[in-house]
């Protein structure tokens, strides 16, 4: 049995392979989230929004390749990571629109997460060996 009605033409389909994207996997997306409320908190500390290295940037391919322990440490960070981010900017976004200064708070969690990131994407350079 045919699955495809007799009008069907695959040739309209042109070359599929070459137009489809794969969507970003989760991690990516957890990732790509946490950078963007990083601009956020930037902004309300006052400071300058860091352009991510080439190592940020492609930390989620690179261990996602990796995989193993590294890439199950690194999700459990990255939610860790979004776990202190959520709240700390809800409370930063409360601060600022209650008219009080923001920018210690924020340059707080801006610090936080900036060690996290560096602590998160240094699991791309650990031997495959955790002992």
């Amino acid at each position: 049995m045919n699955p495809f009605p007799p009008e069907f033409n695959p040739a309209q389909l042109g070359n599929l392979a070459g137009k489809i994207q794969p969507q970003p996997s989760l991690l990516a997306r957890q990732w790509s989230a946490l950078h963007r409320a990083a601009v956020a908190v930037s902004g309300l500390a006052g400071e300058a929004v860091r352009p991510l290295s080439p190592e940020m940037r492609d930390f989620s391919e690179n261990i996602t390749r990796i995989g193993g322990w590294q890439l199950s440490l690194a999700k459990h960070g990255v939610a860790d990571l979004a776990a202190v981010m959520e709240p700390g900017l809800t409370a930063l976004i409360s601060v600022h629109a209650r008219g009080a200064d923001p920018q210690p708070p924020a340059r707080a969690l801006l610090e936080e997460f900036n060690s996290a990131c560096a602590a998160i994407v240094s699991l791309a350079h650990e031997e495959s060996d955790p002992a």
